[in-house]
């Protein structure tokens, strides 16, 4: 194929959500109270669990570290969608595509791995309890959330390299609200199969050894409390996993019906509203689901206020 008339592009334009000047600014109120409620919730949370020395515990050091990456992975989407929502120029560079694509994907797959690192926390503390402050360690902590990190950002290497290597000659137009790959990869001028298909592998395995650690721990776990004769006992010690198992199921449900799909189910309008409940809502719901339902962190927040 020739390549000698190919556009190089410099800058793309995010279509968003619509062109209707008063629903934007509609969108607007409503994603900028969202946001301010995500930083809110997820920097207090995170303030709680440093502040408090109950808190100070494998299970509530991962949940801090979770804390700390909503708050970061909604703020690599958020600003740049609500001025979007105000401003008609809603162009952005090919640098600052690839450096929100880039951190995107590397703590959205931070936050895969860290679900499964909550999920291995319970399993270690209610199957083996007597063990679990031998196990977990905080240098063994802190050894695993780096390594969470390290494998985030690693893989997000891999997805932006494969990516904006390809030439973009089609179109300048991403008809999202952010530079997700799905759409950039439509504005390609060659056939991209092998590079969805590489994505795909990597994006699955990742997501799916994830899932299978989370499923396995949590088989586990069920088969333990089983075995407790009280009823209450068994809904105690099952109590302390509820939380993680809403926030999971929430997460991973919306990514794997993302990414794990074939190319032919792909609709614009259909996967910018799923984009939104995994970049904006879940980040927002996790500091409310993890507060509401555990007892600790209500104690300590009323500690906190009164």
């Amino acid at each position: 194929m020739d390549w000698s008339n190919r556009t190089v592009l410099h800058t793309f334009t995010l279509l968003g959500f619509t062109k209707n000047e008063q629903l934007n600014v509609l969108l607007f109120l409503v994603f900028f109270f969202i946001y301010i409620i995500t930083l809110l919730g997820n920097i207090s949370m995170l303030l709680l669990i440093t502040k408090d020395i109950h808190l100070h515990t494998p299970m509530y050091f991962f949940l801090g570290q979770l804390s700390f990456l909503d708050s970061c992975y909604s703020s690599v989407i958020s600003p740049k969608m609500l001025v979007n929502f105000l401003c008609k120029d809603t162009s952005i560079s090919s640098f600052g595509c690839a450096a929100q694509m880039f951190f995107f994907v590397a703590l959205g797959t931070a936050e895969c791995f860290l679900l499964a690192l909550m999920a291995y926390d319970r399993y270690v503390a209610i199957c083996k309890p007597l063990s679990y402050i031998v196990i977990m360690t905080r240098p063994f902590c802190i050894f695993l959330v780096a390594g969470a990190y390290i494998g985030g950002f690693l893989h997000s290497v891999i997805y932006v390299k494969s990516t904006f290597e390809l030439p973009f000659c089609k179109s300048h137009d991403i008809n999202h609200f952010f530079c997700d790959v799905l759409p950039l990869l439509k504005l390609s001028c060659i056939d991209t199969t092998y590079i969805e298909a590489l994505l795909f592998a990597f994006t699955g395995s990742i997501g799916m050894s994830c899932l299978v650690v989370i499923i396995i721990s949590y088989m586990v776990i069920i088969s333990s409390v089983l075995n407790i004769q009280s009823a209450e006992g068994r809904m105690q010690t099952f109590s302390t996993c509820t939380s993680h198992i809403t926030a999971v199921s929430i997460y991973f449900g919306t990514i794997l019906f993302m990414y794990l799909r074939p190319h032919s189910s792909y609709n614009s309008n259909q996967d910018r509203v799923i984009s939104v409940f995994y970049t904006i809502i879940i980040p927002f719901l996790n500091p409310i689901i993890y507060s509401i339902r555990n007892k600790s962190v209500k104690i300590a927040l009323k500690k906190a206020l009164f």
